[in-house]
């Protein structure tokens, strides 16, 4: 199995997360996370799973390989796995001068 970790660095919900990643398939991928048992299909996306810190350790014994997180995404490149985010357009600025688009008129805003 060709499955990596990066170091758990990363900021969210009062957390530090790593990224789990396959270089193969992401069939691989949710291979290794039912392995590590009590994953959340939710934390799986799009091209890896956010795994919580205090999983680092347990992930590595089962054989994830530790990089760093320039080498994680450079692999999910090359292995043609990335899947980046895809952004929608940002809604047009209203006549108020952005921020009112979309809002109801309230205390200074007009219709």
């Amino acid at each position: 199995m060709a499955v990596y970790i990066d170091p758990p660095r990363w900021p969210g919900h009062g957390r530090l997360w790593s990224h789990l990643i396959s270089d193969r398939s992401t069939d691989e991928l949710h291979l290794f996370a039912r392995r590590l048992g009590d994953v959340p299909r939710r934390a799986f996306d799009r091209d890896h799973y956010d795994l919580p810190a205090e999983r680092y350790a347990e992930a590595l014994r089962l054989g994830a390989r530790p990089v760093g997180s320039r080498e994680l995404v450079r692999l999910l490149h090359v292995s043609g796995l990335r899947r980046r985010k895809r952004w929608s357009p940002r809604p047009a600025v209203g006549p108020g001068g952005g921020g009112d688009v979309g809002r109801a008129p309230g205390p200074g805003l007009r219709p």
